[in-house]
């Protein structure tokens, strides 16, 4: 688990079976959970919570827009599901905030006073500021800022998370347990979530086109379209994993690969003519800078 401080930023993959607590650093068994809006993200939060253990399903409620869709995930899920966010609050310790971020102030403003006093509000919804949310809640509330990505539907994501200003160390740890049921969790400064979005929040779009380039290039030179796509697949996953299990620069690891008058580093050569590292960097920048003006 990374660490509780604001600027520590490593990241540690979750164990299959992460360990139980609650906001008081106590037993997870009367704990109460509340997801307001479970689509994309907030759907994938609650089967992680079930299928890893952290909570139960009876100390679990979610929020949707319309009745159908309720009793659909219901009885899907096993776990109460309604449309009325203030009913779903009323007792809950934490809150999960799913809601779009054009939404977020009327919906936190609409359940403010229901809110248990010292629950744990927890908003994964993009470029909205712990400030905001503290604000439209009516004040000293405990707010956490989550940043995770779509990877987290098989649980290999990567979530940033950043604390407001009254969270304490025990209702951070609470927040990392949360997001390490979908995959990693680094902790950052608040000023970095912007980056933390263009950077892993838009990046699996970015690497599926890389991706698909690297399988076109297989068909190209004689492959078929199924074997090209895994092995382009499979290779961009086992080079992530060996920079996130080794430690080493993804530099050093590149020239473990690129032997001396060989065929990777003639690859290399034309990566680098084609401009992919600058054109990279510049998508990140780009989407930060989005990211920005959403915030503002």
């Amino acid at each position: 688990m990374a660490s509780t401080g604001t600027k520590k930023t490593t990241a540690k993959k979750t164990g299959s079976k992460p360990g139980k607590t609650k906001p008081g650093g106590s037993s997870s068994a009367a704990v109460r959970v509340a997801v307001l809006g479970a689509g994309k993200m907030g759907g994938i939060l609650v089967q992680a919570f079930l299928r890893s253990g952290l909570f139960a399903r009876e100390q679990l409620v979610a929020t949707v827009a319309h009745e159908a869709r309720a009793r659909q995930l219901a009885r899907a899920w096993g776990v109460r599901v309604t449309t009325g966010n203030k009913k779903a609050v009323d007792g809950a310790d934490v809150v999960l905030l799913g809601v779009k971020p054009q939404q977020m102030g009327d919906v936190v403003r609409g359940v403010a006073k229901a809110l248990k006093p010292g629950a744990l509000l927890i908003s994964f919804a993009a470029s909205v500021k712990t400030a905001a949310i503290e604000k439209s809640a009516g004040g000293k509330v405990s707010v956490v800022r989550a940043m995770p990505n779509t990877p987290a539907k098989l649980g290999e994501g990567i979530t940033a998370l950043c604390r407001g200003s009254y969270v304490s160390d025990a209702q951070l740890a609470l927040a990392q347990r949360i997001f390490a049921t979908v995959g990693r969790t680094v902790v950052v400064d608040e000023k970095h979530m912007d980056a933390v979005t263009g950077l892993s929040g838009s990046g699996p779009a970015f690497i599926y086109i890389i991706l698909e380039a690297l399988a076109e290039a297989g068909v190209n030179v004689g492959l078929p379209r199924d074997i090209a796509t895994q092995l382009a697949a499979q290779t961009a996953y086992g080079a992530a994993k060996m920079v996130l299990e080794t430690g080493s620069h993804p530099a050093l690891l590149k020239d473990e690969v690129t032997t001396p008058a060989g065929c990777t580093v003639d690859g290399i050569l034309a990566l680098e003519e084609g401009g992919l590292r600058v054109t990279l960097i510049q998508a990140v920048k780009r989407a930060t800078e989005r990211a920005r003006q959403l915030a503002g």
